[in-house]
């Protein structure tokens, strides 16, 4: 008889309770009025009186454990199918298909001006967004009454630590650890304390490049610039170059492209002069070099840097600095079609 007890045991520990509906099945075939335990109790009184202590503790036992189970199971399939039941969705419904993405036209555009210098030998190299002041600053040539230096401008982290205003910082690093020739672009974000509105904001994307060799001149520069010009802009688009003034460059200059949109006639985009400025440069400035341990009797360098926002809002029309960082949907999705 007791091995009646111990294969019911085994029966109830192995049974599968997956719906209300089978916890009702157990219920009735272990604990019901005419179930297999309500049988072995009615079996009790047949039992050899040596073997009714050890029958009825593993009767107990089965009891227990068929009402624990039945307990357990329907408490918490009814707490599941209440939650289906109370959602909103229609579970019968088919999926919702994947969407696929597409690449942020600061991503495009960043890839694509890669791409231009790649092809004429310059490597890509990234730097920390959060710096020290030398880096930042002193080694570039900026005095200390510099207003850049002002915390107007400058996002400080703590002492002389802070977020990069530019990517020039990545330049320093490079003259420092390698030697001349070098020829890079610098792509990264940097930070200024700007207020937020339609042409400026907070942070933002730059590129910058630097080629330092022996015997280079402004007009390697200005050649550069021109491929750079014709190749992201359209083989027909002039450039100019108006002097200016950066710490970090002598002689230094601003270099504005011609407006493909009214082909120099004057429109509101370029404000009806017929060009459109889109970077800085200028011949590395000696103090530079010294400032970096390379001897600027023997060798000399250019820079230029441009803002990638300023470049894609006039490769795709934008007039909204700040819809490239709202993240929003109907913005990006019209970019799926670019390819970097």
């Amino acid at each position: 008889m007791l091995s009646k007890v111990e294969k019911a045991i085994e029966e109830v520990k192995a049974e599968a309770i997956t719906n209300l509906a089978k916890a009702e099945e157990f219920r009735i075939k272990y604990l019901g009025s005419k179930g297999l335990i309500k049988a072995l109790f009615s079996d009790f009184k047949d039992v050899a009186k040596e073997e009714k202590k050890a029958f009825g503790q593993r009767l107990n036992e089965l009891k227990q454990l068929a009402e624990e189970r039945h307990a357990a199971a329907k408490g918490n399939l009814e707490n599941t199918e209440s939650a289906v039941q109370n959602l909103s969705l229609d579970l019968t419904m088919p999926g919702v298909p994947a969407t696929i993405g597409a690449r942020h036209p600061l991503s495009v555009v960043k890839a694509r001006i890669a791409d231009i210098f790649n092809n004429i030998g310059f490597n890509s190299e990234e730097g920390p967004e959060i710096e020290d002041d030398w880096h930042n600053f002193t080694a570039l040539n900026f005095p200390p009454e510099h207003p850049a230096r002002d915390m107007q401008d400058t996002f400080f982290v703590k002492g002389d630590h802070l977020l990069r205003t530019h990517t020039s910082s990545v330049q320093v690093r490079l003259m420092q650890s390698q030697k001349p020739p070098l020829r890079f672009i610098l792509p990264g974000r940097v930070y200024r304390n700007e207020a937020v509105s339609a042409r400026s904001h907070c942070f933002f994307h730059q590129l910058e490049g630097i080629y330092i060799d022996k015997n280079v001149s402004f007009a390697d520069l200005k050649q550069t610039l021109l491929y750079f010009a014709r190749e992201f802009f359209g083989e027909k688009t002039k450039i100019r170059l108006r002097p200016s003034y950066f710490p970090f460059t002598e002689p230094s200059a601003e270099m504005d492209v011609s407006c493909s949109i009214c082909n120099q006639k004057g429109c509101n985009v370029c404000k009806y002069t017929g060009w459109l400025e889109v970077l800085g440069c200028g011949m590395i400035h000696p103090n530079v070099l010294e400032n970096c341990g390379i001897d600027s009797k023997e060798y000399s360098g250019f820079a230029f840097g441009m803002g990638i926002e300023r470049l894609a809002m006039r490769l795709y029309a934008i007039n909204d600095l700040r819809l490239f960082s709202e993240n929003d949907v109907r913005f990006l999705e019209q970019f799926k079609a670019e390819t970097a």
